[in-house]
C-alpha cells in the first residue's frame, strides 16, 4: 500500500530531503541544515500545519544536514520530542563528541560547530522500538547510530543516508562519508528483511523510490 499523497510530503531542502507524515499526529523526519529553518517552516505551513502541530521528530542520524535546523525550528515554535539512536542522540545534545580518529567523525566535529543544541527533549530509541506509527530499525554504518523508520500501514520506509536514490534505483553514498561502508552494506541487507509490503522508500539524498520499493530494495541488497 502506498502512503496517501495528501498526508505524506517530501521536503526538498539544501541538497537533502526531510519528510512530513500525517499519521497518528504530524511527524517530521530529519531537519536539514541550519540554513533550512525558513524553508522547512514554509513547507509545514504550505501543507496546512504549523510548527507547533508537529508531534514528534524522528532523526535517522546525526549529521549537519539532517539535524541542523532543529534549534532554529524550536525558536520558531517547534515543541516536540526528538527520537534518535545512540550515540547520535548524545552527539546532538553535545553530551559526547564524534571520534576524531574516524574520517567521518572528524568531519562531524568540524560541521558540528555550526549546529546548535536544540531546546527540545531527546528520547533514545533502540532497534524495534515503536514511535507513533513508525518502527525504528537500527542501520549503523553511515553513522554509528543511523536508524531507519518504517510505517507499516502506509507501506513507507524513511531510510536517511543508508542508500541514495536515482531514477527509481538504489545506490551507495560515497564511502568517504561513512563511518564504516562495509557495515552500512550489512545494514542494507538486514533492513531488506523488514521491508516486505513497503511500496515507497524515501532517502536523504536523491529521489524516493515510489513503486514496489521493498522488492527493489531487496534486489539491491542482494547485489552488494
Amino acid at each position: 500500500m502506498s502512503p496517501p499523497s495528501d498526508t505524506t510530503w517530501r521536503v526538498p531542502l539544501r541538497g537533502v530531503n526531510a519528510y512530513l507524515v500525517d499519521a497518528d499526529g504530524l511527524t517530521l523526519v530529519d531537519a536539514g541544515t541550519p540554513m533550512d529553518v525558513a524553508r522547512l517552516r514554509e513547507y509545514v505551513e504550505r501543507a496546512g500545519y504549523s510548527l507547533a502541530e508537529i508531534e514528534r521528530v524522528l532523526l535517522t542520524h546525526y549529521d549537519f544536514d539532517h539535524v541542523g535546523a532543529l534549534a532554529g525550528l524550536a525558536e520558531k515554535g517547534l515543541d516536540a520530542p526528538v527520537y534518535a539512536s545512540e550515540p547520535d542522540a548524545s552527539f546532538l545534545l553535545d553530551e559526547a563528541k564524534p571520534p576524531l580518529g574516524n574520517r567521518k567523525g572528524a568531519l562531524q566535529r568540524v560541521l558540528g560547530a555550526f549546529v546548535d543544541v536544540p531546546d527540545l527533549s531527546v528520547e533514545r530509541v533502540v532497534d524495534g522500538d515503536t514511535v507513533g506509527p513508525f518502527v525504528a530499525y537500527r542501520t549503523p554504518g553511515h553513522t554509528p547510530g543511523h536508524t531507519a523508520f518504517v510505517h507499516r500501514e502506509y507501506g513507507l520506509a524513511l531510510v536517511g543516508d543508508l542508500v541514495s536514490g536515482d531514477d527509481g534505483r538504489f545506490g551507495r553514498l560515497p564511502s568517504l562519508v561513512a563511518y564504516d561502508a562495509d557495515r552500512n552494506d550489512e545494514s542494507v541487507r538486514q533492513l531488506a528483511d523488514h521491508l516486505d509490503g513497503v511500496d515507497v522508500v524515501g532517502m536523504g539524498h536523491g529521489d524516493p523510490v515510489r513503486s514496489d520499493a521493498g522488492q527493489r530494495f531487496r534486489e539491491y541488497a542482494e547485489s552488494l
